[in-house]
């Protein structure tokens, strides 16, 4: 099994050699600032007791506070978590935001949870970490199995602890109690505009292109969605069950209904629609393909079966080095995860300082200043891609590297 942490370090050292960077700096970014394990203890809907185990990862600070998603899933572990706090590091260097990386999460399955129960699992895990997150330290989001209202228990809990109202603690909220407009679409939208520009860049056309997304969750319906209204074809959709195919195009919004209804596509009825694994949806021939599941996906083991022309990962760490190399080999321009997925938490930076000012924004300034951000971020990338011959991964995070090493270079090492 992969370690996506290995992944995350590996995906550094590269960088660190290509920039000569000094040992001292390698050895910090090599390491989390703070890691901590709690134990969470609450009382089921039966009257019993169970503990479940929650972790609060901080990757680096030294460009602001944290910053990083919470999530709920069975699988959650520190390296995962290390390799995610990383990885949220370098999206936030690169976007030139003055946040750091961190994430979070609990090792429960929240399908087996009643609301009632989630309700408490939230509020004492925002208890047990109350000491490690704040708008000045580190500022949690919803991330997968965590939503809007998982953020508002957080901020409810922290903000009675600490005898105020304080909204600023999370991001990702109900815009009534602080939200900003956008978020929830906030990913897919910055997908969208990356991929709208690099095929302005290259000279294509969105109306002959075929797309194939992997993960039909949050993002990947935002990003599909906005795809097919310019042209594009989605011949092939995945969930955490199954994937669909149908070359001649599938129905988006039926599927986006689908969905919504708590529909899972092992269910989804359509003679004329192929079921086939959500893995081998990867490797059909398409124009774009969008891995916006999980870590890990593309491997040196399927790697040389992708048969497209762009990837764009809206997944974090979906491409392990290895594959990257095979892709590298084959011509596939892969648009990294640090860049390409970034657009969530820049609207999450919009929502902490619309929060902080008290002042918030309508949603045409939310998405001026989304594309003006992430365009200038997507540029650089490029311009520096093209310069020095290298892929936009290893453009994104030569940038990324460099920015956070001179700031830990500016302030020093205390005492």
């Amino acid at each position: 099994m992969i370690n996506p942490y290995e992944v995350a370090l590996r995906q550094l050292n590269d960088a660190a050699e290509i920039l000569d960077l000094e040992l001292f700096f390698r050895k910090k970014l090599q390491h989390m600032e703070r890691s901590l394990a709690v134990s969470i203890p609450i009382r089921m809907d039966d009257g019993s007791v169970e503990i479940f185990e929650g972790y609060r990862i901080q990757h680096s600070t030294v460009r602001g506070p944290g910053k990083g998603g919470i999530r709920y899933d069975e699988n959650v572990n520190m390296d995962e978590l290390k390799a995610l706090a990383m990885w949220m590091t370098w999206k936030t260097a690169l976007l030139k935001l003055p946040l750091g990386g961190a994430k979070g999460g609990i090792c429960v399955n929240p399908k087996k949870l009643s609301q009632g129960e989630l309700e408490r699992l939230t509020r004492r895990f925002t208890v047990e970490i109350l000491n490690v997150i704040g708008p000045d330290i580190d500022i949690p989001a919803p991330d997968v199995n965590t939503n809007s209202q998982t953020m508002a228990w957080m901020m409810d809990t922290y903000s009675m602890q600490k005898g105020r109202t304080i909204p600023g603690v999370v991001t990702g909220k109900p815009v009534e109690i602080g939200g900003s407009l956008g978020r929830d679409r906030a990913t897919g939208m910055g997908l969208f505009y990356i991929i709208q520009k690099l095929v302005e860049k290259l000279n294509l056309n969105f109306n002959s292109m075929s797309i194939i997304v992997q993960g039909f969750g949050k993002v990947g319906t935002v990003i599909a969605e906005e795809l097919e209204e310019v042209g594009c074809k989605v011949i092939g959709v995945s969930d955490s069950t199954i994937g669909l195919y149908r070359e001649a195009g599938l129905n988006t919004q039926e599927l986006i209904a689908f969905k919504k209804n708590g529909g899972s596509f092992v269910n989804y009825d359509n003679d004329s629609v192929q079921k086939i694994d959500n893995r081998e949806i990867l490797t059909k021939r398409c124009d774009i393909l969008i891995p916006a599941a999980k870590e890990n996906e593309i491997t040196k083991e399927n790697a040389d079966q992708i048969d497209c022309k762009i990837i764009l990962e809206g997944a974090n760490g979906p491409t392990t080095p290895n594959a990257d190399e095979i892709l590298n080999a084959k011509n596939i321009i892969v648009v990294p995860d640090i860049l390409a997925n970034s657009g969530g938490v820049l609207v999450s930076y919009f929502e902490y300082i619309q929060d902080i000012n008290a002042y918030f924004w309508d949603m045409d300034r939310i998405n001026e200043e989304l594309q003006k951000v992430l365009l200038k971020a997507f540029e650089e990338v490029y311009h520096l891609s093209q310069d020095k011959s290298i892929s936009l991964r290893t453009a994104a995070y030569l940038i990324a590297v460099s920015e956070t090493s001179k700031a830990i270079q500016l302030r020093g090492l205390y005492p």
